[in-house]
């Protein structure tokens, strides 16, 4: 009897977990051999950083789709659906696509597992890896955007030379596994330029910036520098997100909406423009394919409004930079008064850096975990980290999520109808909310999967 889509779902996430690295690409790279290496049938734009990576994904696949091309989009980690992660022209794969793809190459991963490569069985992301190659060529795709995992040279996503390679700002993060400054961190994330390619640079620190154009010139990369080739020239929030001018390969574009809110959206868009005109050769787009295209993304958990009175958003931030981010769009789109903050947080994070960026803005944190997985820090320890920080009388503690989600709006419809409430401090905690707070349109349903 086939398995269900649950009980699928449950082998794939059984297996060795993302947030560790096992050593080494032969893994996936062996599956992909057998597949007949399906990765190397379409155009691939591979995108790195630390922060900034999804949503720059999501941007680029909408001004693709925008230009006429059919997509795939390889993005981690997922929401609430690990079928999230394979998106063929902006649809993440219906279930039962997704089930007969995973049936389809099982002999094949059976058959790499038994080689012990690098002493371990296949890992969960170099499977979903391969599957999401594999699922592009079946499409196929004109061109993939693919989100790397964790770091780049050792990345399973890095099997493949991307024509054009994007870096996002990097910053501290997964410093136990890439090092633990940004010299080394970058060099990690240096791995995925290759020779001849083209390579579109959001703004670095010094540090970063210095090891990327080395990597570039040393492998005779072009480059696309943010605040030389291109960049963001001014932006004006607005209603349900903000107005942009950009700096493109064609000059000066204004008038673009973009909904989603933050400079650093706004950044992102003018990177994600830069990439695909790096695709294009250095060609410009059409003005009004950059208007379509941004005015067209969908970017959830990015500062999602998934509630009203009290308006309660949903983020992903999980380390102090993007934290940061996060709190400044907050008070420039919003301004509430007060912020109530429902935060999780994972117990291998910067813990203190995300709180102390968060007590600048929230008038009281809920602080409390995840429930799918044993990485989460307790609730009861985060609200004792969270007490020294912002004072034991800002302080609540409900570890069940529901319940602090509940607490919050409880909180923010007594302080009155200028408050409001964030969840954020973890990817997964966003998606254990968003199961909760939103539900799929009937439409979407039926839209999930490809002809």
């Amino acid at each position: 009897m086939n398995q269900t889509h649950a009980e699928i779902a449950r082998a794939l996430t059984s297996r060795w977990p993302e947030h560790r690295i096992a050593p080494g690409t032969e893994r996936v790279a062996a599956l992909c051999d057998l597949l007949g290496n399906p990765q190397r049938g379409y155009p691939v734009i591979q995108v790195a950083g630390t922060n900034g990576k999804g949503s720059t994904a999501i941007m680029i696949e909408a001004l693709l789709r925008a230009l006429g091309l059919r997509t795939g989009r390889y993005a981690s980690p997922h929401l609430v659906d690990l079928t999230e992660r394979i998106s063929i022209d902006g649809e993440p794969m219906a279930p039962e696509f997704f089930d007969d793809l995973v049936r389809e190459t099982a002999p094949f991963v059976e058959m790499v597992d038994e080689q012990r490569l690098g002493g371990v069985p296949m890992t969960f992301f170099e499977v979903m890896t391969a599957l999401a190659y594999e699922a592009f060529a079946q499409a196929p795709v004109d061109v993939a955007v693919v989100e790397v995992g964790l770091g780049g040279i050792t990345d399973a996503t890095n099997v493949m030379d991307a024509e054009v390679a994007v870096i996002c700002p990097v910053d501290f993060d997964h410093t136990h596994l890439l090092g633990n400054t940004l010299e080394a961190i970058a060099t990690e994330k240096a791995g995925i330029i290759k020779p001849g390619s083209h390579v579109v640079l959001a703004a670095q620190r010094p540090e970063a910036a210095r090891v990327l154009l080395a990597r570039c010139a040393e492998v005779g990369a072009r480059v696309y520098r943010e605040g030389i080739e291109f960049s963001l020239l001014e932006r004006t929030p607005a209603v349900g997100g903000q107005v942009l001018r950009l700096d493109t390969a064609s000059g000066a574009v204004g008038d673009i909406l973009l909904p989603l809110f933050g400079a650093h959206m706004a950044e992102n868009a003018a990177v994600a423009v830069a990439a695909v005109e790096a695709f294009l050769g250095g060609k410009p787009l059409p003005p009004d394919v950059i208007v379509e295209g941004l005015g067209s993304v969908d970017a959830p958990a990015r500062l999602e409004v998934v509630r009203r009175s009290p308006t309660v958003l949903l983020d992903t931030c999980h380390n102090p930079h993007g934290a940061r981010a996060t709190i400044d769009a907050v008070a420039e789109a919003f301004a509430f008064t007060p912020l109530i903050g429902v935060v999780a947080l994972m117990a291998d994070k910067d813990v203190d850096g995300v709180l102390g960026v968060f007590e600048e803005a929230m008038g009281t944190v809920v602080c409390t975990q995840v429930a799918s997985t044993k990485r989460g820090l307790p609730a009861e320890e985060l609200g004792e980290r969270a007490a020294g920080i912002f004072g034991a009388d800002r302080v609540r503690v409900a570890p069940r999520l529901d319940d602090a989600i509940d607490l919050a709006v409880a909180l923010a419809d007594e302080a009155g109808p200028s408050a409001g409430v964030l969840i954020a401090g973890s990817v997964i905690a966003a998606g254990e909310a968003r199961a909760l707070l939103v539900r799929p349109t009937q439409e979407q349903d039926e839209d999930a999967g490809w002809d």
